[in-house]
């Protein structure tokens, strides 16, 4: 059905119902739009989803309102789907109101000269909107300057908007700096809007709805425009990067709330120019194939005119690199010939009967998307295939061998999906319309008189700076560099803090960490060091050093900077998800004073806290706002009578030092020392690295022990990309973990069984699930982490370190998730099906929720959550053994010769012929009886020890180790001659000694051997790496 309006309209919705009285309706359809009743476009709603719902009896109607409101004249609506127990039947009524304008026709020769009214510079509010329509991709569509140095300039460059910034008086391309590229495909013939607003410290640049941000300089932070042009004007003649001057349709060009075009048309005296103030329709028909199964055959003489000249051209647009263009046969010749794309290269393939293909190939990269021509010729025996004009290159010969059947050649290539127009054949235009009204030709999954091309990556889904690359029907994102992965490059590869790196098993070192996981802040490379009792992100800046100051030339203070390695955004994000922030600050001082002298005004200070930082007054070790340093706050300062050891000013070298620790002021930005006029004064400062540990987010936990328990967040806004993880352990073989419901769409991811995982969703297309499936059980009561994504392209879930399972999005699906309900956590809307266990470190888009928080104030769930070592206790290692806390777990290395978070570091030393490194301990007192005396501790046992060590060397025999007491009683261990192990016991001073020995020879190797000695009482054994136990009675 197509309607005619009579006349330009502002389109606002449309409504449509069956045939009276019949079972006769549509249940979806496309909305065409056209200003001449040719050169259609199809609507499509902010999802580029081209189909609409139509109805689903005969008598309701259907209300569609429009989300971008459409200008046009003509309506032409295609039915994709209708009721099977019936026909057709449509009543269509649209809604809107009728659109005025001021319209010109610029033709690369006229153009307008406006010179503005003065008046006061503008920072904030000034604007300029436009509406254009063209056929070329390239051209300049308007230039503002004034009194300032610099103009704007916007510019059409390959279907896409630029906006410029040009040096007055110069038109070369070099002196056009771009400050932004916004919309594609512009050169469609269709009106496209253009605004830019000014505001305080930048300007909004929007197409068609589609927004940029763009920061200005600050000589273009003010406009004090003198004159605008449009098309040649009396503007410069060559246009900005030689694109020449814009032809095409100008509409209601509106320079701070006046209409240029207006006032031309009123022949107003500010104006100058000639133009024609219609707009001509000169549109070729284009043709789209939009699939594998688009066709097009038409019927053609087989003879070439009179001339033996015979021609082919068309002009085509696509994103694929490879299709079909056109074939046709060549009867005298008893071949064929194919025109086509291969490697975005276009091909001609010649084969004939019993000979070889003859192959030509012209152009690169022939899919970019922009209109290309493509020619072919043959006269008097030559033949030649010409792209944009150019040259086809030398014959190649290649494709089916010259024994070959002809059937082994038969249409070898992918279909073309893209769009065509300007046929010519034997030098005679094809004429579509009448292949669209079926007088002539065949046609199938073809559509007539619109160009349908989509820019899939204009809309900027590839995320963190991934390139896009697309095809006629998807986009694909290459993450490589980026540090992220997925469809969309959505999630980030490294993990947010040093303690979940912790929690991998990591050793310290240098890692990337990304503080908002999927988040805009970029990872960065920084320092982790892994005690046994913290985990250390250690951020340096450009000085650590102990730096030496002395008098300043001309008495001044002396100041000092500090540049950290990571982003403003890096170190807040640090700061406040880590649990404690320090950072050292000392002074060396020799009279020199540091914060009070004798009458009390300040003299040095130092800079700290976020953004610029502010003015500190206090020293490491003491309170904010104190003006005090260490030694004030515990009374020990050289000289009582002041709060820092340099306010004494003595002659000796003294020291302030001490941690800074209140994270509202760290990290330290600038120093400032005053007290260094003097020619006897001396210092020395030292600003050390900042450092933080414990992560917040990492056991941020909530346990849920009942099943009708939940926590509820606001609404979930994940409308295009969507992350979320978390760590879960239970008992429960199944239960909700988290959920958010809309009208229609919703999210959820639940344990589904003792062994499954499940993701599901939907955005308006169905429900959709994704699962993994484990070979293990998840209700192990044993922490398990579940990574989801969502996105445009595809939806994934991972579960700990098991294969992701993913699953791609509908090419034309909707991609919005529309949800507008609370989000539930641990349990459903419902109140059925909740998850009973522990949950933490539960992110959302990068986002932190705090569990525990919410936590307390919700009866039946508890904050936190024990049982750590059940999980990660195998990460201490060498007998180290795992310690629970509140909110982590750490290795007791006191029972291991090795030390380190995980008990991994050896501690051992290098011993030279007659060396050795001695002891000494406090022997316990024995009572009459040889038994501890009460003093000492009840927890420590005489009669019992347990040893290990390891051991390489090349000499024998050798002592390794020897225990003694004043009382004559020791523990031997050593290589004898035999180079075998011996442990020689002597616990009673009245007897020899008991000698256990080993049964594995040749120890003094240089090969390392590890070595376990215990004893319980009178009982001992020794045990050797790769050996069994050796057990031993000593006697008494």
């Amino acid at each position: 059905m197509e309607v005619d309006l009579g006349g330009r309209t502002r389109i606002t919705a449309v409504a449509t119902q069956g045939r009276y009285g019949s079972s006769d309706w549509l249940t979806s359809y496309q909305l065409m739009f056209s200003d001449a009743g040719h050169n259609w476009k199809q609507y499509r709603q902010e999802d580029s989803r081209g189909a609409l719902p139509g109805n689903t009896n005969a008598d309701s109607v259907v209300l569609h309102k429009l989300q971008h409101p459409v200008i046009a004249r003509h309506l032409r609506l295609l039915p994709l789907d209708w009721n099977p127990r019936g026909r057709i039947g449509l009543r269509l009524e649209t809604y809107g109101c009728s659109y005025g304008s001021h319209v010109v026709s610029l033709g690369g020769r006229g153009g307008l000269l406006f010179r503005l009214s003065p008046g006061p510079r503008r920072t904030s509010g000034a604007s300029v909107s436009l509406t254009f329509k063209t056929l070329r991709n390239s051209g300049v569509l308007l230039r503002a300057e004034g009194r300032s140095e610099h103009g704007l300039v916007l510019q059409l460059e390959e279907g896409k908007l630029l906006l410029l910034l040009l040096r007055k008086g110069r038109t070369a391309s070099p002196d056009g700096r771009r400050l932004v590229s916004l919309g594609s495909l512009l050169d469609d013939q269709h009106w496209h809007h253009v605004s830019m607003e000014l505001g305080v410290d930048g300007l909004n640049l929007t197409v068609d709805g589609s927004s940029l941000w763009v920061r200005l300089p600050p000589r273009l932070a003010h406009w004090d425009h003198q004159q605008v042009s449009v098309g040649a004007g009396r503007g410069p003649r060559r246009a900005v990067g030689g694109s020449g001057h814009f032809h095409g349709c100008l509409e209601n060009l509106v320079y701070n709330g006046v209409n240029l075009l207006e006032l031309a048309e009123k022949k107003d005296q500010r104006v100058t120019g000639d133009v024609i103030f219609s707009c001509a329709e000169s549109v070729p028909v284009a043709m789209t194939f939009t699939s594998a199964q688009s066709f097009l055959r038409l019927p053609l003489a087989t003879e070439a005119p009179p001339s033996t000249r015979t021609s082919a051209g068309l002009q085509f647009r696509t994103w694929n690199e490879a299709g079909l263009l056109l074939t046709f046969d060549l009867p005298e010749q008893e071949g064929a010939a194919w025109l086509y794309l291969s490697g975005a290269r276009l091909h001609l393939r010649i084969h004939k009967a019993g000979r070889a293909p003859l192959e030509l190939s012209a152009g690169s990269a022939l899919n970019d998307g922009q209109w290309h021509s493509a020619e072919l010729t043959s006269r008097r025996g030559h033949l030649s295939v010409s792209v944009d004009g150019g040259e086809g290159v030398r014959p190649l010969r290649a494709g089916c061998p010259a024994d070959g059947g002809r059937q082994d050649c038969v249409n070898p290539f992918k279909a073309f999906q893209g769009c065509m127009r300007l046929l010519t054949v034997h030098n005679q235009p094809v004429d579509p319309i009448p292949l669209q009204q079926r007088l002539m030709g065949n046609y199938s999954h073809l559509q007539i008189d619109m160009c349908g091309i989509l820019d899939r990556c204009s809309q900027s889904h590839c995320e963190h700076g991934g390139s896009c690359r697309q095809s006629w029907s998807s986009f694909h994102c290459n993450c490589s560099g980026t540090g992220y992965s997925g469809a969309t490059c959505h999630s980030s590869i490294y993990e947010q803090s040093c303690e979940a790196y912790k929690h991998r098993g990591n050793a310290s070192g240098y890692y990337h960490i990304d503080v908002d996981g999927s988040g805009p802040i970029r990872a960065r490379l920084m320092y982790c060091n892994m005690t046994e009792d913290h985990t250390w992100t250690v951020i340096q800046h450009n000085n650590t050093a102990l730096t030496r100051v002395r008098p300043a030339p001309g008495g001044g203070r002396i100041s000092a900077h500090f540049a950290y390695a990571s982003d403003e955004e890096q170190l807040a994000a640090v700061i406040g998800q880590s649990e404690r922030c320090e950072q050292e600050l000392s002074y060396d001082c020799r009279k020199s004073r540091l914060l009070n002298t004798a009458d009390g005004p300040l003299l040095s200070w130092w800079v700290g806290g976020p953004g610029d930082g502010q003015v500190q007054t206090y020293w490491g070790g003491a309170p904010p706002g104190s003006q005090r340093c260490s030694c004030g706050l515990q009374q020990n300062c050289v000289d009582p009578r002041h709060a820092c050891n340099c306010d004494a000013d003595r002659s000796e070298w003294y020291r302030d030092s001490g941690l800074l620790t209140h994270k509202e002021t760290l990290p330290v930005r600038s120093l400032v020392l005053g007290d260094v006029q003097r020619s006897d004064s001396e210092g020395a400062y030292r600003v050390g690295p900042l450092r933080c540990h414990g992560d917040k987010n990492v056991w941020n936990a909530a346990l849920f022990d009942q099943e009708t328990s939940y926590l509820h967040f606001p609404t979930f806004h994940g409308e295009l990309s969507a992350d979320i993880s978390f760590l879960f352990k239970t008992s429960s073989s199944s239960g909700v973990f988290l959920e958010n419901l809309g009208i229609k769409d919703f999210i959820r991811i639940e344990l589904r069984s003792s062994t499954e995982v499940l993701f599901s969703f939907d955005v308006g297309d169905g429900p959709t699930e994704v699962a993994v499936t484990t070979g293990f059980p998840l209700d192990d009561d044993r922490w398990h982490r579940v990574r989801a994504e969502r996105n445009v392209r595809a939806a994934s879930l991972r579960l700990d370190e098991l294969p992701a399972a993913t699953r791609e999005a509908p090419a034309d699906g909707h991609v919005h998730l529309q949800l507008n309900s609370q989000l539930f956590i641990g349990g459903t809307a419902s109140r059925q099906r909740g998850f009973r266990g522990c949950m933490r470190s539960l992110q959302l888009n990068g986002v932190p929720l705090d569990l525990e928080a919410r936590a307390r104030i919700t009866p039946g769930v508890q904050a936190g959550c024990p049982g750590h070592c059940s999980s990660y206790g195998s990460l201490c290692q060498n007998r180290g053994r795992c310690v629970e806390r509140t909110s982590s777990f750490s290795c007791d290395c006191s029972s291991s010769a090795h030390t380190g978070a995980f008990c991994d570091r050896e501690v051992s030393a290098s011993f030279k012929s007659e060396t050795s490194v001695s002891y000494a301990f406090n022997e316990l007192d024995r009572g009459s009886d040889g038994s501890p005396s009460p003093a000492v501790s009840s927890d420590l046992d005489l009669r019992a020890e347990d040893l290990s060590l390891s051991f390489r060397s090349l000499q024998s025999p050798a002592l390794l180790l020897f225990v003694g007491s004043s009382r004559r009683e020791y523990l031997a261990l050593l290589l004898n001659q035999h180079d075998m192990l011996e442990v020689r016991y002597r616990l009673d001073s009245s007897r020899a000694a008991d000698v256990l020995r080993s049964k594995v020879t040749n120890l003094a190797d240089g090969r390392l051997h590890a070595v376990v000695v215990s004893r319980r009482a009178a009982a001992a054994w020794v045990q050797q790496l790769q050996s069994s136990n050796v057990d031993f009675e000593i006697l008494f």
